[in-house]
Order: structure tokens, then sequence, then C-alpha cells
């Protein structure tokens, strides 16, 4: 299967008084590269996120971004400063026995006196169990969400690549019948020269022919050209299979590369070599989209 590195998602999720959202980039990268952004009070989650898109995704960069706000009413700790309300009292008794003041300490009292009674949020959960589930509904989306835009994008690139393969086989096709053709000009070259030698120079007709005929052999492509036209099978099937199959174009391309490079260093004939060169061209262009292949 083809299908694209490059995609994007973003997916909000609310529920029980907490909201999630997240958003998912990806671009070309050799292997799977997972960067998570996350509040701390989601660092527990990351783990998790990362088995889900390795489930999902075997190539590209892929840079996920977490936000969570908890709507609810936040729970709070009371405290007493006990020490500090006993030596106040104390203050207030020999104050009382002085005739200074009058009445005992009250609770009004308490809270008017600084940092006797504190108020503060308590200490958040791990993660809690609402919010992890939220996030995990909204990564499933996200994830879902990417993986349909790089293989709705997959399907251009394999309509471009496969018109880039046929416009290669042609140019394969060509080549073998320019090749064949200046094997055979080679050859009649060869031995018109031959036959024009003095008499004197000739050599054994026989020899002369096995020699003809070794020397016009090592310009024959024939197995290079069927190494080619296996390469291009080889692609199609791995383009029209169920699997990622980036990894595999790109070592196909390259053994396209080396097949082609041979041709033009064996083969005969201007024409072979323009044919030749456009061929390398379109093999290039072909490399580039790969490139871009999960």
């Amino acid at each position: 299967m083809i299908r694209s590195m490059t995609g994007f998602a973003s997916v909000s999720r609310e529920a029980d008084g907490v909201s999630a959202g997240v958003t998912i980039k990806s671009v070309n990268h050799r292997f799977l590269d997972i960067q998570i952004k996350a509040p701390s009070s989601l660092a527990g989650l990351e783990g998790r996120i990362k088995t889900l898109l390795q489930q999902r995704l075997t190539r590209g960069r892929i840079e996920v971004a977490l936000s969570c706000d908890d709507t609810t009413e936040p729970q709070r700790v009371v405290t007493l400063n006990e020490a500090l309300v006993v030596q106040v009292n104390a203050v207030v008794d020999a104050a009382r026995e002085k005739g200074l003041v009058s009445g005992a300490l009250t609770a009004s009292d308490l809270l008017r006196i600084p940092h006797a009674i504190e108020i503060r949020l308590a200490p958040p959960e791990d993660v809690p169990d609402t919010a992890a589930t939220v996030v995990d509904a909204a990564v499933g989306d996200a994830i879902e969400a990417l993986v349909v835009m790089r293989e709705t994008e997959g399907q251009f690139l394999a309509a471009d690549l496969d018109r880039r393969l046929h416009t290669l086989s042609v140019f394969v096709d060509a080549v073998e019948a320019g090749a064949a053709a200046g094997q055979t000009a080679m050859e009649l070259r060869l031995r018109e020269r031959l036959a024009a030698m003095p008499s004197d120079l000739q050599l054994d007709p026989v020899s002369v022919s096995q020699e003809v005929v070794r020397f016009v052999a090592r310009s024959d492509v024939h197995e290079e050209i069927s190494r080619m036209r296996g390469h291009v099978e080889h692609w199609r099937g791995l383009a029209d299979g169920p699997e990622p199959c980036g990894r595999k174009l790109d070592f196909l391309v390259q053994e396209m590369n080396r097949e082609i490079n041979t041709i033009g260093s064996k083969a005969e004939g201007l024409a072979v070599t323009e044919l030749v060169v456009s061929a390398k061209a379109e093999l290039e262009r072909v490399k580039e989209q790969v490139q871009n292949v999960e």
C-alpha cells in the first residue's frame, strides 16, 4: 500500500467536566520518530500514546500536542496551624488576666489571624480516570483521522508514481529495441572493416567471426532489461499489497538505478544513450516521490 507520510489531525473531546485537545502532525522521516508535548499532569499517558501510534504508523516524524482542562470544582484542603493558635491563645489569656482584653478566642478571630488557617488546592492525582478516558478517546480519533489523511494523499502519490513507472517502462522497451539495433550495427561495422583489411593481414575467418560475436556480446543488455522489468513487477506487487512499502520501494529505486547505469555503460548507439539519460531523469523523479511514501 502506498500511503503518504505527511498529514495533520486535530480533535477535541469533552466529558464529565474534562476537555481534551489533541493535535498530530506528521512529516517525512526515514524511521518512526514520535515527539509528544503534554502538560505534566498527562505525562503518565505518553507511553500508551506512543504504543497506539506505533500500532498504526511505521514511518514519519510524528509531533503530538496534548492539552487537558478540568472545569469541575477543584478539591481543597483546610489545615489549622495548631502551634500558632496555641501561642496566640496563650497571649490572649495573659492579656485577659491583665484586664487588657475580654472574652475568649473565637472562630471568627481565628479566621482573621494570618496563617492560622490555610486553604489550598488538593494535590492532583497522577492522571484522573476521567481525564485519561477523554484523552484516550481524543488520541484515538486523531490517529484515525491522521491515517485517513495519509491514505488519501497516498492515493495521489500512487497515481503519480504509476504514471512515472509506465513512462519508465516505455523507455525500457525503447532501450531494448535501440540496444539490439546498436549491436547489429556494430557487428556490421566490424565485419566491413575486417573485410576491408589487406589480404596479408586477414586472419582465420572462423576465429574472426568468434571474436566479433564475443565483442558484440559485451554490449548485450538483455539481462539488465529483464531485471528492470522484474523490478517494475515487484513494485506493482508492493504498491497493491496491504503493507506500507516505502522502504522497499526506496530499495527498488536504487536497484533500478543500478541497472540503468549498467545499460548506459554497455549499450551501443547514440539513440540508446539519449534514452538512458531520459530514463535516469524519470527515475530521479520517482526517487523524489518515494521519499514521501510511508
